[in-house]
């Protein structure tokens, strides 16, 4: 079906927007069952909801008029349940409705609320906004909806899980009663029925949400990954796919955090959206996401609410979604306007049958698969290499006279390689994955042995075995290097080895075993890399206070004692040996330690004898040595008995 149908001049927008065939839902609201009734509609998110509502409303505002007159008082109010959403709706009908001459006036929270008094004050014939605004504003007296026409509820169900339902009510209760109301959701739990119920007449319900129309442009994709290597999944996912623009979904907002850190440590250009973040913020970030200056935005669900990013194809659950529904919210966010899209579940072993069950209640079939491996991405690297602009766009005439120079000073496979260089700088490194029965606890020596938390010999640290790229570097030797932070400070492999990357300009096939220690950590560099990290070591960098020098003896272990630190006070603490107990030997790992071990019986008669003589009497006087008084029980009298007189009662009471 064709927009044919609607008033010449949306038509003329759709035409210009080259929208030419309608979506399912657009096609069921424009057809002659719907038309003149209220709508209850469930459809998913990304199938051209606001257009479709956006032509419904036309006749009721336009009538047979191709422009709107002059108005003070809105005419069609829209209610989004987040910022982001009710912008984007914003949009939406703007270009929607320029041929009109219709004033589309936003009201969000986090913008300035004068502002947008003196727009309503100055006349608006379309009103979009969030429940909490726009209460404030008919509460205040400054929006004036005795003439609205349409009221729309968009993503009903999302409001109502956010708490608004007061808020709808009150809205719905304040406008006019004979207007006609718009309910959209993507679902239609019993609260959203019982809402349509009271506040609506004789509604006319559109489905198109219940079969796969709305997952048809999705590609569901289940990736089996052990817990602890969630992050480097997701690293992985990222450079398999290698899309414009990615959504990382976590479920709390310390998550967000956690994963964008991670995220920027390893060179992703990535932004976050969490509630705690200002609307400037938010702004910022998106339009970071919009022009192409960051690529992957971590965000928790109701964050991500609304968002449209145009070049949007990849969706990752980093966490996994409590329920069908946010998941079709959270992956709806891709494969939207005809586009296709790809969604990832990253599955921990545990969780894989709730995510069949999931996908299942969804009417989702997901293929199931392993996380990309390294050298996966390696082989699509080579491929995106020769597809990159930099061959497929002509030279330009600087461009052939820089090539010449280039050839008569270098030979061809020299300049190759500095060319693959360039462009592998760019790329974050993927990460080594293991298989989803393994931790990152376990590691492969060069024996080819696995062991869990194993210990190097004559070492008391925890050690991490040598990379496969490692042993082929090897032979010129290695050189071993200390970072001062070790278990006391959490150290672990999986943030020490990009951070030891990135201060020292190498990459993990350079780095060999890393051995955690108390309060240090001791980790291998392969001899070619390590001039080059000594001369990076010199640069300022964020990250000074956690000190890398170099061991000239080679690994020293826990060979020289470490005094314990005071956490408090950040400085080693005095050791003092007890006189009753044996000398301090070290650590237990010295064979010396169980030699001298405490006579604890003969500690224990001392100090019963010490307490027996030395110790004060209650009151602190001295006990008497005398046999008399160190071996007469004392006997209290009895309540009542007369036979002792208290010399002060007799005194006072004679």
């Amino acid at each position: 079906m064709t927009f044919l149908t609607t008033s010449p001049p949306l038509a003329r927008a759709l035409t210009e927007r080259n929208y030419t065939e309608a979506t399912p839902v657009q096609t069921a609201v424009l057809a002659d069952a719907a038309s003149g009734h209220d709508l209850l509609v469930s459809a998913q998110t990304g199938s051209g909801k606001t257009v479709a509502y956006g032509l419904a409303m036309a006749t009721d505002l336009l009538g047979d008029a191709e422009r709107f007159e002059r108005s003070t008082k809105p005419l069609a109010l829209i209610v989004a349940p987040t910022r982001e959403l009710a912008m984007q709706v914003q949009g939406e009908l703007t270009w929607l409705y320029k041929n009109t001459g219709a004033r589309v006036v936003s009201c969000v929270g986090g913008m300035d609320p004068r502002r947008e008094q003196r727009e309503l004050a100055d006349g608006a014939h379309i009103v979009v906004g969030t429940p909490g605004r726009l209460c404030d504003h008919l509460r205040r007296g400054r929006l004036d909806v005795s003439e609205l026409k349409v009221v729309v509820l968009d993503e009903a169900d999302e409001m109502l899980n956010l708490g608004f339902r007061e808020d709808m009510e009150f809205i719905l209760k304040t406008t006019p009663a004979e207007r006609r109301t718009l309910l959209f959701s993507a679902t239609l739990p019993r609260g959203i029925v019982a809402l349509a119920k009271q506040y609506q007449k004789n509604a006319h319900r559109v489905e198109v949400a219940g079969g796969q129309a709305g997952h048809a442009d999705i590609e569901y994709r289940a990736i089996r990954v052990a817990p602890n290597d969630v992050e480097h999944a997701v690293v992985n996912v990222l450079r398999f796919f290698e899309s414009p623009s990615t959504l990382v979904f976590c479920n709390t907002r310390n998550a967000v955090r956690h994963l964008q850190a991670a995220l920027l440590e390893r060179g992703v250009s990535v932004v976050a959206l969490s509630g705690e973040l200002t609307q400037s913020e938010r702004t910022h970030a998106l339009q970071a996401l919009r022009d192409g200056r960051a690529r992957v935005c971590v965000a928790t669900d109701v964050a991500a609410r609304g968002i449209d990013l145009p070049n949007l194809s990849l969706v990752i659950h980093a966490e996994l979604p409590n329920d069908p529904e946010v998941m079709q919210h959270r992956s709806g966010r891709t494969g939207r306007a005809g586009k296709k899209g790809v969604s990832v579940l990253l599955v921990p072993p545990a969780r894989r049958r709730r995510v069949e069950m999931m996908l299942s209640q969804a009417r989702v079939e997901a293929i199931w698969a392993n996380a990309p491996q390294a050298e996966e991405i390696r082989k699509l690297d080579q491929q995106r290499m020769l597809q990159d602009v930099l061959f497929t766009e002509p030279p330009t005439e600087d461009d052939l006279v820089l090539a010449r120079t280039l050839l008569a000073e270098r030979s061809s496979e020299e300049i190759a390689a500095a060319l693959a260089r360039l462009y592998r700088a760019r790329l974050p490194s993927p990460e080594d994955i293991l298989d989803p029965g393994q931790d990152r606890g376990r590691f492969r020596d060069d024996r080819g042995s696995e062991g869990r938390n194993a210990r190097p010999d004559n070492a008391g640290g925890e050690s991490r075995g040598k990379r496969t790229g490692f042993r082929e570097s090897m032979a010129g030797g290695s050189v071993w290097f200390r970072v001062s932070v070790g278990r006391q400070k959490n150290a672990e492999a999986r943030w020490l080895l990009p951070m030891i990357c990135r201060r020292g300009g190498i990459t993990k096939q350079d780095i060999g075993a890393i051995r955690i220690y108390g309060v240090h950590t001791e980790f291998e560099i392969s001899a070619q890399a390590a001039e080059k990290f000594l001369t990076n070591l010199k640069r300022p960098d964020k990250e000074e206070s956690i000190r890398i020098e170099q061991l000239p003896n080679g690994p020293q272990g826990e060979a020289v004692a470490e005094a314990p630190v005071d956490k408090a006070a950040n400085k080693p603490v005095e050791r003092t040996a007890h006189p009753q107990t044996a000398p301090d030997t070290g650590t237990r790992d010295n064979p010396e330690f169980h030699k001298k071990k405490p006579d604890y019986a003969k500690k224990r008669d001392f100090y019963q004898k010490h307490r027996r003589d030395q110790k004060p009497a209650h009151g602190g006087a001295p006990r008497r040595d005398d046999a008399k008084s160190s071996t007469k029980p004392f006997s209290k009298p009895a309540f009542g008995d007369k036979s002792k007189k208290n010399p002060k009662r007799n005194k006072f009471h004679g």
